[in-house]
Protein backbone atom coordinates (compact mmCIF):
# COMPACT_ATOMS: atom_id res chain seq x y z
CA UNK A 1 0.00 0.00 0.00
CA UNK A 2 1.27 3.66 -0.74
CA UNK A 3 0.83 6.54 0.86
CA UNK A 4 0.55 9.90 -0.59
CA UNK A 5 1.67 11.45 2.72
CA UNK A 6 4.35 10.23 4.39
CA UNK A 7 5.58 12.71 6.80
CA UNK A 8 4.30 15.61 9.30
CA UNK A 9 5.34 18.32 7.38
CA UNK A 10 3.52 17.19 4.43
CA UNK A 11 0.63 16.36 6.46
CA UNK A 12 0.56 19.57 8.50
CA UNK A 13 0.68 21.31 4.45
CA UNK A 14 -2.24 19.55 3.18
CA UNK A 15 -4.13 20.18 6.43
CA UNK A 16 -3.78 24.34 6.18
CA UNK A 17 -4.36 24.20 2.52
CA UNK A 18 -7.32 22.22 2.96
CA UNK A 19 -8.34 24.65 5.74
CA UNK A 20 -7.29 28.00 4.69
CA UNK A 21 -10.08 29.67 6.81
CA UNK A 22 -8.35 27.95 9.98
CA UNK A 23 -7.48 29.95 12.87
CA UNK A 24 -3.80 30.32 13.22
CA UNK A 25 -3.79 32.40 15.80
CA UNK A 26 -1.84 30.79 18.96
CA UNK A 27 -3.04 31.16 22.34
CA UNK A 28 -1.62 30.72 26.28
CA UNK A 29 -2.04 26.92 26.88
CA UNK A 30 -3.73 26.13 29.89
CA UNK A 31 -1.06 26.04 31.86
CA UNK A 32 0.12 29.54 30.94
CA UNK A 33 3.61 28.17 30.02
CA UNK A 34 3.19 28.16 26.13
CA UNK A 35 1.39 28.53 23.68
CA UNK A 36 -1.47 25.79 21.17
CA UNK A 37 -3.60 26.58 18.48
CA UNK A 38 -7.31 27.33 19.29
CA UNK A 39 -10.14 24.39 19.88
CA UNK A 40 -11.79 25.06 16.31
CA UNK A 41 -8.36 24.31 14.85
CA UNK A 42 -7.08 21.85 16.81
CA UNK A 43 -10.59 19.82 16.61
CA UNK A 44 -10.50 20.19 12.63
CA UNK A 45 -7.06 18.27 13.00
CA UNK A 46 -8.04 15.68 14.73
CA UNK A 47 -10.55 15.20 12.52
CA UNK A 48 -8.58 15.48 9.20
CA UNK A 49 -5.71 13.23 10.17
CA UNK A 50 -8.29 10.66 11.49
CA UNK A 51 -10.20 11.13 8.08
CA UNK A 52 -7.06 10.99 6.20
CA UNK A 53 -5.95 7.88 8.14
CA UNK A 54 -9.34 5.68 6.94
CA UNK A 55 -9.08 6.94 3.60
CA UNK A 56 -5.70 5.25 3.28
CA UNK A 57 -3.74 8.57 2.40
CA UNK A 58 -1.32 8.44 5.60
CA UNK A 59 -0.08 5.54 7.75
CA UNK A 60 -1.60 5.09 10.93
CA UNK A 61 1.64 5.29 12.81
CA UNK A 62 1.53 8.48 10.71
CA UNK A 63 -1.53 9.14 12.16
CA UNK A 64 -0.61 8.47 16.26
CA UNK A 65 2.38 10.57 15.87
CA UNK A 66 0.95 13.47 13.86
CA UNK A 67 1.16 16.99 15.55
CA UNK A 68 -0.29 20.44 14.47
CA UNK A 69 2.92 22.44 16.12
CA UNK A 70 6.07 22.21 13.65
Amino acid sequence: MKYRITSQKQLRAAFWAAHPAADRKRITDYEGTGKMYRTDTRTAWVEYVDAMSRDNQISQALASRATLEG
